[in-house]
């Protein structure tokens, strides 16, 4: 039997937040204008929950599953992620062939299989995910109308719905990862 952490929170404002208010890196108190604005602030402030929820742990808390049978890792997150991301990119939007870095037909959670606490295994699975951010980020950059439909055939979208499946992606697994951070030490906060 294991003995679970005590709660915690670095945030002396409210007890519930990951920081306080004025230090949250996440808040840029810049007004959001229209559409693109709105869905990139999302994406941006996801991207920066899922890395400040990793931040501070060792390889070995990273690949902490979460209950069983899940094999829900954060770092199994951080490369499902980065999958997710490299996928609508740019095999769907760009239309190009690329083969998913972990999972396989066969093996459609070796995102979450393959996350152990080795630090290369960390150390690529956050190069990939910063890579494949970079890629979204260029290809929306460099795409001026968010109606623009996906190159892929077999999958027409529109790059406005590509990003609110992002956006949507990581909210979702931002709040696995609220639970997975306080199972391993404790933290607690949004």
């Amino acid at each position: 039997m294991t003995t679970q952490p005590e709660r915690w929170s670095q945030a002396t404002t409210y007890a519930d937040m990951w920081v306080d208010p004025a230090d949250d890196p996440r808040d840029t108190g810049a007004p959001l204008e229209g559409e693109r604005d709105t869905l990139l602030d999302y994406l941006r402030v996801y991207r920066h929950t899922l890395r400040m929820k990793c931040d501070g742990l060792t390889p070995e808390q990273l690949a902490r599953r979460s209950v069983p049978p899940s094999t829900m890792s954060l770092l199994g997150l951080v490369r499902h992620l980065g999958e997710v991301e490299l996928l609508w990119t740019v095999r769907t939007m760009r239309g190009e062939r690329v083969e998913r870095p972990y999972s396989t037909p066969e093996d459609r959670d070796g995102d979450f299989h393959g996350a152990v606490g080795d630090p290369e295994v960390v150390a690529d699975a956050w190069r990939r995910w910063e890579q494949a951010c970079a890629d979204t980020d260029a290809f929306v950059a460099a795409t001026p109308d968010l109606g623009t439909v996906s190159l892929d055939p077999d999958q027409p979208i529109a790059l406005r719905e590509v990003l609110v499946h992002l956006v949507e992606e990581y909210a979702r697994h931002c709040g696995h990862a609220d639970l997975l951070r306080e199972c391993i030490d404790g933290r607690v906060g949004q």
